[in-house]
Parts: structure tokens; C-alpha cells; sequence
């Protein structure tokens, strides 16, 4: 079973759908009069809050002007993936769709996907505590704890899932020390948990057009006499899965001892 290579990027959309929510996070400065001077959109990256704060450390002084990392920023990490049994559904449901290649119309499927936790961490990065709060008062409002997106899970299956992301928690840290010119950095850390949901490999069969049941007197069936045979089939014949359709049912009593070959397809 493992060893069959298959990659629904459900995690990969789950994590692009979170950073699209921050995406669009603006600040503006105001003169002393109350007039807007600069509005900037704060930039996101996703990457660890480690890597930003090196990035910050190697240019600590203000009067160096050379290039480095410059706030307002934004960013953002999955912190850790856990299962959720409270969520578990039945494993047998299946997600089906229609399609048509070279031998016709097959049937793809999926069955019911595993609930699994995406905890995300949300850091915040600022020069001042103005701009933060800015940043902060622009998100908090939004989750009562949660927030619901959207996410296209199986694209191929036009699976889609509504998947709540819930704020845990909102920690604060001014990392100023030293003189009054090394740069000073406002960081605030959002905790998220995205109740989300991984699905399996998905499989293609053809479109089932007959079913045959043989019936015997006995559960033995090596020694017993079959008895009935049923057929079903859709009806119309030419009916396809993603088609309205009806089955006809016929019933065949026997006396003799003939068995069913499902190699030869016949009686012998």
C-alpha cells in the first residue's frame, strides 16, 4: 500500500489559503496634523521567525544604511500537525466524478478524507508599537475565535471544503535594547490552528453496466445447486454514470447443476 506515489497538495493549498488571508495588511503613517503622508501594504513571506530576526541582527545600527530587511514585515510557519478524532467520519462514503478519456467515460473517486490540526504561527515585525498595533487591530477583529476559508482541496474532483482557522493565542515582545541607535523590532506572534482535512489517493474504475448475482439452496455453494440467477442492468443500456437512468431486473430459476465461470463467462 505505501510506495504508491500520490500528491493531492491538499497542505500546500491549506497553507496558501492561510498567508492569503494577510496578504493585503496595511499601515499608515499620519503627520502631526492627522494628515495620511505614507500608506505601505506590509510584505508576507512565509518562513520561520528565526529567519527574520537574523536577517534584522545583521544590521542592528540605524546609521548603517546598507541593504538589509526593513519593516514593517510580515510572516508566517506551520508549527506543528496533529490528528483530531473528534472530526473522524465514516471511512465507506465516497466523492465521485465523471470523466471521459480515449475508452470512454470512468469513474473517479475518493473516499472520506483523515481530519487532521495545521497549527500556524503569524509573527508581526515593526519599528514602532504604533504600527503594530495597527497590523494587530486589523486581524484580531476578524476571528470570534475563528474564521472560515475556503479551500479547493481535489480540484480534479471539485472538492471543496470549508475549513475554520481558530486565533489561540497573541503574544507580544519589543526586542529594543541598546543605545538610541540600534534598530528596535515590535513583534507580535499569532497562534492558529486550521481545522482542515488530508485526503487519500484517488482512484479511477469504469462505469459498472451489469451485475449478476447467482443464488443457491445452501451456503455451500460447492456442492449445492444454484437455484436463480439476477441481473441488473441500467436502463436504458447506453446510459452513462453521470446519467439519468432507471435498472431493469431479471430473474432466471434453473434445475440443472451448471455453475457460473466468471473466467469464461459462462455455465458450465
Amino acid at each position: 500500500m505505501f510506495g504508491n506515489y500520490f500528491y493531492n497538495e491538499s497542505m500546500r493549498r491549506m497553507t496558501i489559503g492561510f498567508g492569503q488571508i494577510f496578504n493585503n495588511i496595511q499601515i499608515k503613517r499620519k503627520s502631526d496634523t492627522g494628515k495620511v503622508i505614507q500608506t505601505i501594504r506590509v510584505p508576507l513571506a512565509y518562513g520561520p521567525k528565526e529567519k527574520f530576526l537574523v536577517r534584522l541582527d545583521q544590521q542592528s545600527s540605524l546609521s548603517n544604511r546598507e541593504f538589509a530587511i526593513t519593516l514593517p514585515r510580515m510572516g508566517f510557519e506551520i508549527s506543528g500537525i496533529s490528528y483530531d478524532p473528534t472530526r473522524k467520519l465514516t471511512r465507506v462514503q465516497k466523492f465521485k466524478q465523471v470523466k471521459s478519456n480515449k475508452d470512454g467515460k470512468v469513474m473517479d473517486f475518493n473516499y472520506t478524507p483523515v481530519p487532521y490540526n495545521i497549527s500556524y504561527n503569524l509573527y508581526s515585525f515593526t519599528a514602532s508599537a504604533e504600527a503594530g498595533l495597527q497590523i494587530i487591530e486589523q486581524i484580531l477583529p476578524f476571528f470570534q475565535p475563528d474564521f472560515t476559508v475556503t479551500i479547493n482541496a481535489i480540484p480534479d474532483l471539485n472538492i471543496k471544503r470549508d475549513i475554520p482557522i481558530i486565533l489561540n493565542s497573541v503574544n507580544y515582545e519589543d526586542t529594543y535594547s541598546g543605545d538610541f541607535t540600534t534598530r528596535r523590532a515590535v513583534i507580535y506572534t499569532l497562534n492558529f490552528t486550521a481545522k482542515t482535512y488530508l485526503f487519500g489517493p484517488s482512484t479511477s474504475q469504469k462505469v459498472i453496466k451489469e451485475v449478476q448475482s447467482d443464488q443457491y439452496s445452501d451456503t455451500n455453494t460447492t456442492t449445492a445447486k444454484r437455484e436463480s440467477r439476477i441481473i441488473v442492468v441500467p436502463s436504458p443500456t447506453t446510459a452513462d454514470a453521470d446519467d439519468d437512468f432507471g435498472f431493469t431486473t431479471n430473474i432466471n430459476f434453473f434445475e440443472d447443476s451448471k455453475k457460473y465461470n466468471p473466467s469464461k463467462d459462462s455455465d458450465e
